[in-house]
């Protein structure tokens, strides 16, 4: 079975600080997320900053419209450097997401490395192709454009994923 891997960079004009305490807040993922996904956490809901071994409990629907419960681990922090979560349970055979902040002039430079790994054999490899990953690139277009919105605009636009760079 195919791993993919999903890779995004992001300048944020914002301190290390600040960008740590966004990210590190689960309910954060929901401002970031496209409405039409439908994502929630569920409740009771653990309301501290990510840790390692926290749970989080979604409803998110991915295709169709199908509500489907995701449950994801904080599985290693490192603040406010990185923190790394991982599928329990939900639509991925195997989901790996490491995000991570580097302070830099200008701001925070985050990258998101995401590698994952679908079910049903060749099925979810044509899924793949067909709907999988042009989704994901949608959301994490998305996401790109609101953290524009709400942490000003990047001094270097070749982080923008709809922009070829040199």
């Amino acid at each position: 079975m195919a791993t993919h891997v999903l890779e995004r960079s992001q300048l944020l004009r914002t301190t290390l600080g600040e960008a740590w305490e966004f990210f590190s807040t689960p309910r954060n993922l929901a401002r970031i997320t496209p409405r039409e996904l439908g994502f929630a956490i569920r409740e009771p809901f653990d309301e501290h900053p990510a840790y390692s071994g926290q749970l989080i409990t979604y409803t998110v629907k991915p295709l169709f419209g199908i509500p489907l419960t995701w449950v994801t681990r904080i599985e290693e922090v490192q603040a406010p450097f990185k923190f790394v979560d991982t599928q329990v349970r939900g639509p991925y055979k195997r989901w790996w997401h490491e995000h991570s902040f580097e302070e830099v002039e200008g701001g925070v430079l985050m990258r998101d490395r995401v590698e994952y790994e679908l079910p049903m054999g060749p099925l979810g490899e044509l899924m793949h192709d067909w709907v999988v990953k042009g989704r994901l690139k949608r959301i994490f277009d998305h996401r790109w454009a609101v953290l524009e919105a709400l942490f000003g605009p990047a001094a270097n636009r070749s982080l923008n994923p709809n922009v070829p760079r040199a």
